[in-house]
């Protein structure tokens, strides 16, 4: 049955001119379904399309070119585009010519969604013009000159090509072959070489995951966290540690005024490595209703006592990217002994509880009181903390204690602490699960900057004693209370010794849409030494093993817009409300140092298009993240727009920067 599609045309246009008997039009430009495509430098022999990007799993099935579906250079408009064309061509034929070719032009015209266009078309090749049929081995030219060269003239305004095809075969399939026989149709189908890894990140000969970056905002002051508002608008919120909080809207721009300045408050200084500041922030799950979010940040109450707070914030009621700055309600204080490890993580867990976590309270070896403060239950500091924010405790707190908190019952300890026995853990995140069986969904993953051998990463269970000071990592830390015999300590599912990294920065496990080959990866990384690391989880034994994670080569990373270097001290990880992944860095840590940069993490084996039509572009942004926001109690309404305010500057994200 003919299949017709009426479609809106993007042309992508390349001014680079070239001359040749054989181009059209003597310039060197060809006719696809993209638009018009002309020439580009030159590029070695990997998967690469006409446009010079990398090929990618199309966001939906194509329902012509079903060949290239899983992994390709085309998506539904562009496979419509080709059927649409085909067609047109097969309306022209008689009903004899549409038996004996039309199986054979399907094949030729389909060769535009190959991951390997670029050489089929010789478009790699700046010195000869871009072919306007694809490089045919022998025997298919045969057969396409036996059965299909009748319809040429459809295919090509080339009348050399055209003539040629009518006088003989020979010569015209000499035209249309390629100098390397591994390129030419149908030959590129059938080499292992080409084809046996198409569609899954590369790894180098040592087994190394390669990725790839792309730069998505810059001249940030410590940019210690970025996170969205899931709240269907995609912006991202962006955290100095001076106390802004910049706002990121999803065509990249940034707005000139920040979402929230509370630099005047904040305690912190350009000193290197101070770890005072502004250092967390959580949106409430219902915050597209209820405009609250929590912040946790430094504060200095005289010249001999600093604290930390926690506090409740809103939007305003008159802009949706401004804070309310009269809004603030602090909900909790806690006295740092030290200028040091002052925790700083917010974030809420599925349960919809607000889930703190404090550091040890500073120096070094948690030297406060006979066990530390993080294995004294009493005591809020070296804690994981999970209160109830939505209404207040008959006690006077503003906040109330959730029931089955583990030690409510326990006179001897604060009715907030849910886990003890951390030192100072830096960034945790909640676990989405998996896309398809949800397997590992509610899990807190977190990165426990350890003393001077190890750091370590765990996931956080009701009550559970993380060691410190007893442990680090694996291993004794305090001989004696590492062998008490009540110490009853959950161990990390990973560390790593101090040759690797000496200060970890815990990241998410990626459930992202645009690279379902990291799925189920836990991506974190260590701050000192700029290493990037991942995590797998064996499903039989529930392990977690090392997977070794590395920056693709220049080769790998050669496609527009990708990179593979990035900034050595790594503060911070993000996710965006597709559940793409991204992280924070800096060349050089200090609060008043314009060199912090934010970096996507980019599969080099899978892109999406990115000029879909904006109603394709939004069903599949429903289809990526439709998931999430159900289990976030979102329906599944048009997004509000938050063009509100005066655009600065610009990336490729909608984010909220704190800096």
């Amino acid at each position: 049955k003919k299949k017709k599609h009426t479609q809106t045309h993007t042309y992508l246009i390349n001014l680079t001119v070239i001359t040749h008997p054989f181009g059209f039009n003597g310039l060197g430009w060809r006719r696809s379904s993209k638009g018009w495509v002309g020439r580009g430098g030159p590029v070695s022999a990997h998967p690469q399309c006409l446009d010079f990007e990398p090929p990618f799993q199309p966001p939906w099935h194509l329902e012509f070119c079903t060949q290239y579906q899983d992994f390709g250079c085309c998506d539904q408009r562009t496979d419509n585009t080709i059927a649409e064309r085909y067609w047109d061509i097969i309306d022209l034929l008689e009903a004899q010519g549409q038996e004996l070719c039309a199986d054979t032009l399907k094949e030729i015209m389909c060769q535009e969604c190959s991951p390997y266009a670029a050489h089929l078309y010789d478009a790699e090749d700046p010195y000869t013009p871009v072919r306007e049929l694809p490089g045919l081995c022998l025997n298919f030219c045969s057969e396409f000159h036996s059965k299909c060269r009748h319809v040429l003239k459809y295919l090509t305004d080339n009348r050399l090509l055209q003539d040629t095809c009518d006088r003989d075969m020979s010569t015209f399939c000499s035209m249309v072959d390629l100098s390397d026989q591994d390129y030419c149709y149908p030959n590129v189908l059938k080499t292992s070489d080409l084809n046996g890894k198409l569609g899954r990140v590369a790894e180098d000969p040592g087994g190394c995951l390669q990725l790839c970056l792309t730069e998505v905002a810059n001249n940030l002051r410590n940019p210690v966290l970025m996170l969205h508002s899931a709240d269907h608008t995609h912006r991202m919120f962006i955290a100095e540690q001076v106390g802004f909080v910049w706002v990121y809207l999803r065509d990249g721009s940034r707005l000139e005024r920040p979402f929230l300045d509370v630099s005047g408050e904040v305690m912190t200084t350009p000193w290197l490595g101070d770890e005072r500041g502004f250092l967390g922030m959580a949106f409430h799950p219902q915050y597209r209703h209820n405009g609250r979010f929590f912040i946790y940040y430094s504060i200095q109450v005289n010249s001999q006592v600093e604290k930390v707070r926690i506090s409740e914030m809103k939007v305003s009621a008159y802009d949706m990217n401004v804070a309310d700055p009269y809004s603030e309600r602090v909900i909790l204080e806690i006295e740092e002994p030290a200028a040091n490890h002052n925790g700083g993580q917010l974030l809420f867990g599925l349960d919809g509880y607000l889930y703190i976590f404090t550091g040890d309270g500073g120096k070094a070896g948690d030297p406060f009181g006979k066990y530390g403060n993080a294995q004294n239950k009493s005591a809020l500091l070296g804690k994981v903390l999970r209160i109830d924010v939505d209404g207040s405790d008959p006690d006077g707190r503003p906040y109330r204690i959730p029931p089955d908190n583990p030690f409510v019952s326990d006179p001897g300890a604060r009715p907030e602490v849910f886990a003890y026995g951390v030192r100072n853990m830096w960034r945790c995140s909640v676990d989405r699960g998996d896309p398809v069986s949800r397997h590992g969904r509610g899990r807190i993953f977190c990165g426990d900057v350890g003393q001077n051998r190890y750091e370590e990463v765990d996931i956080i269970e009701k009550g559970g004693n993380y060691g410190w000071r007893a442990k680090e990592g694996f291993e004794c830390y305090d001989l004696k209370l590492c062998q008490n015999s009540s110490l009853n300590d959950i161990l990390p599912i990973f560390a790593y010794s101090h040759h690797v990294g000496k200060s970890v920065t815990g990241g998410f496990v990626y459930r992202g849409c645009e690279s379902p080959n990291l799925n189920g990866l836990y991506i974190f990384g260590d701050f000192m030494s700029g290493r990037i690391m991942a995590l797998e989880e064996e499903k039989t034994t529930g392990m977690w093993k090392e997977r070794p994670v590395c920056m693709g080569d220049t080769k790998t990373c050669s496609f527009p817009g990708l990179i593979n270097h990035y900034h050595k001290f790594i503060i911070s990880f993000a996710e965006d409300e597709a559940g793409e992944l991204y992280f924070l860095a800096t060349a050089y840590p200090s609060s008043s140092s314009p060199f912090g940069t934010v970096f996507k993490f980019m599969d080099p084996s899978s892109r999406r298009e990115s000029v879909l039509p904006d109603f394709t572009a939004y069903i599949h942004w429903i289809q990526c993240d439709s998931r999430a926001k159900q289990e976030e109690g979102f329906n599944q309404s048009e997004p509000r727009t938050a063009h509100s305010g005066k655009k600065q500057g610009s990336n490729s994200l909608g984010f909220f920067i704190i800096v």
